[in-house]
């Protein structure tokens, strides 16, 4: 299988299928990506619209973005459906596999292993230090084989309306459900269903949520039947 292109090999990394990390074409990448990252990383003091433009950079998204308002205070407010990511970011692997939502906040040091999808809902929070790992290796060490052999993985998503706590790991082939909490430190290792709390090493479900206010966002799928009902009165229906 060395011998397949650079475009099977990329393309069998997005299937989730074996392929080789250390072919030229993804070190390539790699190191394109790890030099965006060092740009937002130095960009201190910078505005809110360019934080917005090297996140953009990082993640290969040529959304154009609208035109600047006449003061930074209203560009702000123009952009706050932007992620917001504090830094400096840790490692992004690749940067074209992270799709983040509306109104994301990633909070420092966060370290993505983009080698599938990692995509992340619109309004999920995160504390410090987190990390999204969707790329792994053979449990074989002689098909492993160091950095000669092949690697795989599997793609993470996070629903709308999550917190992640500060330290939290999510492993390959992870979903977590919408309006999910994850406790500092915990080690998420499976699928977690909507509205629930969890935590610990690997992380166990604890309880429920059920939301005790309308949703706010219309535009999205009710939180709970008795949520919807009293959000119809204030907002119409959800």
């Amino acid at each position: 299988m060395t011998d397949i292109t650079d475009a099977e090999n990329e393309a069998r990394m997005q299937r989730g299928e074996l392929y080789y990390a250390f072919k030229p074409s993804l070190v390539a990448k790699r190191k394109k990506a790890a030099q965006t990252v060092h740009d937002f990383n130095s960009a201190h003091g910078a505005s809110r619209r360019k934080l917005v433009e090297l996140w953009k950079a990082i993640a290969d998204d040529n959304t154009p973005l609208p035109p600047p308002a006449s003061t930074e205070e209203e560009d702000e407010i123009l952009l706050q459906d932007e992620p917001y990511i504090d830094a400096p970011i840790t490692k992004v692997d690749y940067g074209f596999n992270v799709k983040l939502g509306k109104g994301v906040y990633v909070n420092s040091n966060a370290t993505f292993i983009d080698t599938c999808p990692i995509t992340i809902g619109a309004r999920t929070m995160m504390g410090p230090n987190c990390s999204f790992y969707s790329g792994k290796h053979p449990i074989d060490p002689f098909l492993r084989n160091g950095i000669k052999g092949p690697e795989d993985g599997m793609s993470i998503v996070i629903e709308e309306d999550c917190w992640l706590g500060g330290n939290a790991i999510v492993l390959p082939g992870t979903t977590i459900g919408r309006g999910s909490t994850v406790g500092a430190g915990s080690v998420v290792t499976g699928d977690v269903p909507r509205f629930c709390v969890l935590a610990g090493n690997p992380a166990r479900i604890l309880r429920s949520i059920e939301p005790k206010v309308p949703n706010p966002n219309p535009d999205s799928k009710a939180l709970s039947d008795e949520v919807a009902v009293a959000a119809a009165s204030i907002i119409g229906p959800v």
